[in-house]
């Protein structure tokens, strides 16, 4: 049900609207890492090593979809807060058609570019040919992808986040059972695991998307006002683009790092595809607090509460670090035994161990920006935001493997990469929704959802 998230104790509050946005986000990570527990289990470590090859590829297109997803969510938040129910109304249907084309897009871009992205990237002989075809079964599910990240966006922003929960929770179910289906009975490997994939895509988003149809609050859809408002693409894209962008340069420039990876033996590639299932394990945690903070920061900007915008920044920080600094513990402690959910392969379990021994102290720090990121954006603040990343992440990572990787050519060098990155794009972020926040907040000041 619709939540009014500018009243009420705030820790409390985030807490429970996070809580099943925290278990989605696991349960789609858990999900996902069937996918490679199943392939590594029952196909062996070159079907292993094929699909984590195009983790971040993957990452880089899904991350594209969920950024714009992200200016669906501040807008209908803020429209919500400003109580400006017309507003919600042409913001649901218009972007429900931006998103859905968003999808098409990526898929045609997947589908025709997977093979030569991957060769440049370097990936091993003995594994491209797997991964190309991993990628383009998985791409026909971007649509889908596209339209569940949609309605996601739209329930959170309402303050209803059990919804996509119950409807992941099905799809994932699905996904998992066909998962074995397909690698065990029908032996189809790689492929099997993408096509189990694209069917729980579809299964979700028919499911959300059903929901939003049936709905007859002020964010339902209706096919009769499905229509693109130009106000309102343009509010979406200049909060959303950016966001996208910014993911999407992200993983780009984390390309860079699986280019590094793949450096070395099969055996290494192998073992930083099982280890990189944490990054999503505990990103996706932290994630939850961050669309908390944008969601939160988005109403109580529309209602013009100074204070619980300051409020939702710090709490949100204080919980998205914690959840990284206990995570990245247990997997200091338990590393052996997760790697081994994915490779019985002992070789494979101590190259993963490499990465993380690095990463596992290192999570909870990319909280100080990621956080910023989102209240800035809750705030209308994308552009900004996105530039700083590029330069302080991803500039700085690329720099990184070609000359203190070059120099040193060892897979700690490469990792040690992340918190060096985190840290630096944290403290400009910060400095920047400083400024921010008291800027939209001077006295007299009117600001437009369309300013950067």
């Amino acid at each position: 049900m619709e939540q009014d998230l500018t009243k009420g104790n705030l820790w409390k509050q985030i807490f429970v609207f996070s809580l099943p946005l925290m278990i989605s986000n696991l349960l789609q990570v858990l999900f996902n890492m069937a996918d490679i527990a199943v392939v590594g289990r029952f196909a062996g470590s070159i079907a292993l090593g094929a699909v984590g090859s195009t983790t971040t590829l993957v990452t880089l297109f899904t991350g594209f979809l969920i950024g714009m997803a992200g200016g669906v969510n501040v807008l209908i938040a803020r429209y919500l807060g400003a109580k400006k129910p017309k507003d919600v109304e042409d913001a649901t249907h218009t972007a429900v058609i931006i998103c859905l084309l968003t999808g098409i897009v990526i898929m045609a871009a997947g589908l025709l570019f997977a093979y030569d992205i991957l060769s440049l990237l370097h990936t091993k002989d003995e594994l491209i040919a797997g991964a190309a075809l991993y990628l383009r079964i998985y791409f026909l599910g971007m649509p889908a992808l596209a339209i569940y990240n949609y309605g996601n966006a739209v329930f959170s922003a309402v303050g209803n986040t059990k919804k996509p929960l119950y409807y992941l929770t099905a799809a994932g179910i699905i996904n998992i059972i066909l998962n074995l289906f397909f690698v065990i009975v029908c032996k189809l490997d790689v492929a099997g695991v993408a096509l189990a994939s694209v069917i729980s895509q579809y299964i979700s988003a028919i499911l959300i998307l059903g929901s939003l149809f049936r709905s007859k609050e002020v964010y339902g859809l209706c096919l009769s006002k499905l229509r693109l408002n130009g106000k309102m693409a343009s509010a979406i894209l200049t909060i959303g683009f950016p966001s996208a962008v910014q993911y999407g340069i992200f993983q780009l420039a984390n390309l860079f790092i699986q280019f590094g990876v793949n450096t070395f033996d099969a055996t290494m590639v192998a073992g930083n595809s099982a280890a990189a299932n944490a990054d999503g394990l505990v990103y996706d945690v932290m994630a939850a607090f961050y669309t908390a903070c944008s969601s939160f920061i988005g109403q109580n900007y529309g209602a013009r509460d100074k204070e619980r915008v300051r409020k939702t920044y710090l709490i949100t920080l204080a919980y998205s670090f914690g959840a990284g600094a206990v995570i990245g513990l247990a997997l200091e402690l338990f590393g052996r035994q997760f790697l081994g959910l994915f490779t019985p392969e002992a070789a494979v379990i101590d190259a993963g161990m490499k990465r993380l021994v690095i990463m596992g102290f290192s999570y909870a720090f990319s909280a100080f920006m990621d956080n910023a990121i989102a209240a800035s954006r809750g705030l209308g603040k994308s552009v900004v935001p996105t530039v700083i990343v590029i330069m302080g992440s991803c500039v700085f990572r690329i720099i990184w493997v070609y000359t203190v990787f070059a120099y040193f050519g060892t897979i700690p060098s490469l990792y040690l990469l992340y918190i060096f990155s985190w840290s630096i794009t944290a403290v400009v972020e910060m400095i920047y929704f400083r400024k921010v926040y008291r800027l939209q907040f001077s006295p007299g000041l009117c600001t437009t959802l369309q300013s950067p």
